[in-house]
């Protein structure tokens, strides 16, 4: 008991101090004595994350509309983010029952500076997952269709099978003893990979440890998404390159087993999978720093897999989205 009381209160000590960390970062600009979030744990379960989404969704066309990342926020602070496996939230739906009732969430969590912390960690992980869009097929005329849910993608096309488990901080050996900051989904290779977000090409080519590689930088610039390991030979889509934008749901690349070699284009990987990345930046000293923070995507793709992009083949071979989205800026 004892014990439990002072890994309590270390964790306390840490969490205020992040928290103190956090707020004064819009004031110290960006330099090598900035004071920003250097790291965040992101352990949200799935329950959690469909419970905070379906409140939202749900939500949009009611007197009160709820938000699925303050929402997310909100069950962090009065949990100190400790969540239960496979649990709902009963602190989200207290605070869905008080909105409801006609209390504001500006004044209910004023002077709450956890959720200070968990908000803005949190919209760094997950900001603009959740809002309107619109949909047109080829076969459909007139005008776009509107929608209002997930607008990012799993990384693996729709009909695509694939399996995959918690190994985030798994070790690896692989020219020096590391831990694993990825996610890995194994399926055949060839597999469509596909874009989560809209964001720029920041990198692409080869490296020893990913093999073929994309890295893809969100437009808000918080997230980088790293798809490794990819296709011998013709690893990327027609036309990709570096600086090039791509749209949530774009064919990017196919699912391979390249890498763990100096040489190029050699497949050193055993299975053939894809090393899926996210590495959240409230800094930009932080993108090649000592102070990246790559977070644990099992959860994430997860439920991702409610929202996958269906591909078609082209004339010319190539895989492409079978549907158009327009995502409509936040508001």
């Amino acid at each position: 008991m004892a014990r439990r009381v002072i890994v309590f209160a270390i964790f306390v000590v840490m969490m205020v101090f992040a928290v103190s960390t956090s707020l004064l970062a819009s004031e110290a600009g960006e330099n090598d004595d900035a004071d920003f979030i250097r790291w965040i744990d992101f352990d949200i379960p799935l329950s959690v994350l469909n419970q905070a989404y379906k409140y939202d969704t749900e939500s949009q066309d009611s007197e009160f509309p709820l938000d699925f990342v303050q929402l997310l926020a909100y069950a962090a602070s009065k949990n100190w983010g400790n969540f239960e496996k496979n649990e709902k939230s009963e602190a989200m739906d207290d605070v869905v029952n008080r909105i409801r009732s006609g209390e504001n969430l500006h004044e209910i969590v004023d002077g709450m500076k956890l959720y200070e912390f968990y908000f803005e960690a949190y919209r760094a992980v997950l900001g603009g997952f959740v809002g309107s869009y619109t949909i047109k097929t080829d076969d459909k005329e007139g005008f776009p269709e509107k929608h209002y849910g997930l607008k990012v993608f799993s990384p693996i096309a729709k009909g695509y099978h694939f399996t995959h488990s918690d190994d985030f901080g798994n070790p690896r050996s692989y020219g020096y003893r590391r831990p694993h900051l990825g996610h890995d989904l194994f399926g055949n290779e060839g597999t469509p990979i596909i874009a989560v977000e809209d964001g720029v090409v920041e990198a692409l080519g080869w490296n020893q440890y990913g093999g073929w590689r994309i890295g893809i930088r969100s437009i808000d610039g918080k997230r980088y998404y790293y798809y490794a390991h990819l296709r011998k030979d013709r690893p990327y889509a027609a036309g990709l390159e570096t600086g090039k934008n791509v749209c949530a749901g774009d064919v990017i690349g196919y699912l391979g087993a390249t890498g763990y070699s100096v040489k190029e284009n050699v497949c050193n990987i055993k299975v053939p999978h894809l090393h899926f990345g996210m590495q959240i930046i409230f800094d930009e000293s932080q993108k090649d720093g000592k102070n990246q923070i790559w977070i644990d995507a099992y959860n994430i793709v997860r439920f991702l897999s409610k929202n996958r992009m269906e591909v078609l083949r082209d004339d010319k071979g190539e895989y492409i989205r079978a549907i158009t989205i327009d995502n409509m800026p936040s508001e």
